[in-house]
């Protein structure tokens, strides 16, 4: 729920910091990333392009572990 008088969602939460914005962004992005690059996997018939996306999903997968996946 939204507080009327200044557009923020109420919540007792403090303010994320710019740099926690940004990471939020970023694993937001990745998550986003891993779903679309999973499903060509399963729609994909050429399997050098199979191998291609599942490299690129272990990539993003490193990527998620090294910003910390549990947010």
């Amino acid at each position: 729920m939204e507080n009327a008088k200044d557009g923020q969602p109420s919540s007792s939460k403090a303010p994320l910091t710019d740099g926690e914005k940004k990471d939020r962004h970023e694993r937001d992005s990745l998550k986003l990333s891993r779903a679309y690059i999973v499903h060509q996997i399963e729609a994909s018939t050429n399997d050098r392009y199979t191998e291609s996306l599942k490299q690129a999903l272990s990539e993003i997968d490193q990527k998620l572990a090294k910003l910390g996946n549990s947010r």
